[in-house]
């Protein structure tokens, strides 16, 4: 019985369309009479097959260079990630704006030169998927002019977002910027200079990058060459995920400058940050730091200099990686070279560190505390000491859980299983099969899909490809997919022909407390195989698959608990075996346990999938 079957066919009434290739692919290495999932033929290619038959003549030319000559067409008709070019710019603007909303736009010169007024800002490319923003001169050499900048591409995913110049050259006035893309999927943000050679210009930075995911973001230069600034800095990278960040010059060569710099990655997971020159060559100038890395969890982190060379400074550092679980942090160059009544106080300084070159003579150097590496305790007994609360900032509840759980009336949170990643579809395999697929061949890649250099695009392609050319881990056998067909080749050569593609049913009871009904085990609840398969960003749909030993895989409806109606129908996966996880992974941080000592479960997400035996 083919159920969904008419469906899937009625989509590729055309046999020479990619969509009637596939379908009569799968019908010829699948066997069994199972309904063809839906969810997973919604991503097969939309090309038709006139599409199809030219674009695949055009990959076939100098290593697929070609079809960056129709790239607009082929994305389109492809359903592929593609930037898009920046609209024509807004270049100047003579009275007093409020702007509401903008989104893609390339904003050569906003304000420069003004006198006096007020210009505001609210929602710059908020919420928008793939946004790319060039934002180059905002009130440049202004005279006692007032910004408000409200919120910059908050809530984006896959975000390509450049800030060049804020502020520079300013005398008087104030500018105020709240809010810079926060909550934002895998972005990829530069700021590139914020009130450099402001004179007696006020400036505050309440928040930048908080809660944003998976990305990498840079800030360049941060009220440099200023004389008689104040400058405040409240947030940077706030609760963020695996989050790459450099901060390069905050207040250097600053003349009578006060500065206060509140919060830098705090209670971020897993981040790696380098923070180069803070109040470097300062003269006259009163700066606080307050709080680096605090609160985190694990990352490598180094701060290179801090009040070096400064002259008659007052220089506090409040709290230095106060982390909750140890990372690597090093310090190098604190007041090093201070002359002058320069006055240098540290107040804490975390665990697990290293600090270098600080100034000993000539100035006043305080410490008030120092918190030696503690060797007592592993990672795994650390976290299990950790209260839910915090555990919940860096594991969302639910993501991992015991197989104890897998049962009939068992209530427990659902995390949020919504696909976050920019919609994409595969190509097929008469295009796939054309272009080239390696980090060798990068540059070939970045011609097709006009990637620049240091491009998010670029950036996105490489860890994809590192990704998928990583050695397997001990008993893993794996295979990155960008065509269904190709897919299929890799399930079936693990499984056998007679398998089923699960994936949970909806996104209903996400964030949510759910109860498990009618639990069912896959191959009566034994160890079974599976090849689980995990989408990647690239350009096209790109899937990871693997197969791990010693697995179980569960279905189970889930109810609300309330009501006991059902809302969802949810497929899980047990690891058995985590004796080669980190010791770090987040599931132990949220069950409290270590590598090898406990199995861990967690559910399949939105348009991931998990291939087993057809029962």
């Amino acid at each position: 019985m083919q159920i969904g079957f008419a469906t899937v066919a009625g989509e590729a009434k055309n046999p020479f369309t990619p969509k009637a290739y596939l379908i009569r692919y799968w019908d010829k290495e699948i066997r069994n009479n199972l309904p063809k999932p839906s969810f997973l033929f919604s991503k097969a290619s939309t090309l038709n097959a006139v599409d199809a038959a030219a674009f695949a003549k055009l990959a076939a030319v100098d290593g697929g260079a070609a079809l960056s000559t129709r790239l607009p067409e082929f994305c389109a008709a492809a359903k592929l990630l593609c930037f898009p070019d920046l609209r024509p710019s807004l270049e100047k603007h003579d009275k007093d704006s409020n702007f509401v909303s903008y989104q893609d736009k390339n904003f050569t010169n906003y304000g420069t030169s003004r006198p006096g007024g007020l210009d505001s800002f609210k929602n710059y490319s908020d919420g928008s998927n793939i946004p790319v923003n060039d934002f180059r001169r905002y009130s440049r050499n202004s005279a006692g002019h007032n910004d408000s900048f409200t919120s910059y591409a908050g809530g984006g995913n896959v975000a390509e977002q450049t800030f060049h110049t804020y502020g520079t050259g300013g005398t008087g006035g104030a500018g105020d910027f709240k809010v810079y893309s926060d909550h934002s999927n895998v972005p990829d943000l530069r700021f590139t200079a914020y009130s450099s050679d402001a004179n007696g210009r006020t400036q505050s930075f309440t928040a930048y990058s908080e809660d944003g995911n998976s990305g990498e973001q840079s800030f360049s230069s941060y009220g440099k060459n200023g004389n008689g600034p104040e400058n405040k800095f409240s947030s940077y990278g706030k609760g963020s995920n695996v989050v790459g960040s450099g901060f390069s010059n905050y207040a250097e060569t600053a003349n009578g400058a006060n500065d206060s710099f509140t919060s830098y990655g705090f209670d971020m997971n897993n981040p790696t940050i380098n923070f180069n020159n803070y109040a470097d060559d300062g003269n006259g100038v009163t700066e606080t730091f307050t709080s680096y890395r605090d609160q985190s969890n694990v990352g490598a982190d180094s701060f290179t200099s801090y009040a070096k060379n400064s002259n008659a400074a007052e220089i506090g550092f409040s709290n230095y990686g106060q982390s909750f679980n140890e990372g690597t942090d090093k310090f190098t160059g604190y007041g090093k070279g201070a002359t002058g009544e320069s006055k240098v106080g540290f107040t804490t300084y975390g665990v697990n560190n290293t600090f270098k070159e600080y100034n000993k003579e000539d100035v006043s150097v305080s410490f008030s505390r120092y918190t030696k590496s503690s060797s007592s305790g592993s990672v795994s007994q650390r976290a299990a000491s950790v209260s839910g609360s915090l555990v919940n900032k860096w594991v969302e509840p639910g993501k991992f859980f015991r197989e104890k759980m897998m049962k009939e009336g068992t209530v427990m949170p659902l995390p949020d299983i919504r696909d976050k990643m920019p919609q994409r579809s595969f190509l097929p395999r008469s295009i796939l099969s054309k272009l080239p697929f390696s980090s060798s061949k990068i540059s070939e890649l970045k011609k097709i899909f006009k990637a620049y250099d240091n491009s998010s695009m670029e950036k996105m392609m490489k860890d994809s490809l590192g990704e998928c050319e990583r050695v397997p881990s001990p008993g893993e056998t794996k295979r990155c997919v960008g065509s269904m067909e190709d897919m299929i080749d890799f399930a079936t050569s693990v499984l056998g022909r007679n398998v089923v593609a699960r994936t949970t049913e909806n996104v209903n009871g996400s964030k949510k407390n759910v109860m498990v009904s009618n639990v069912k085990g896959i191959n009566g609840g034994k160890v079974t195989q599976s090849v689980s398969c995990h989408q990647s960003l690239f350009p096209y749909l790109l899937y990871y698959c693997h197969s791990v030993p010693k697995v179980r895989v569960y279905e189970a409806d889930l109810l609300d608990p309330s009501t006991k109606s059902k809302i969802n129908h949810g497929v899980a996966i047990c690891h058995l075996d985590t004796s080669i996880w980190s010791p770090t992974h987040g599931a132990f941080l949220a069950l409290g346990s270590g590598p090898g000592q406990i199995e861990v479960c967690h559910w399949i997400f939105e348009n991931d999938l998990t291939w087993t035996i057809a029962d």
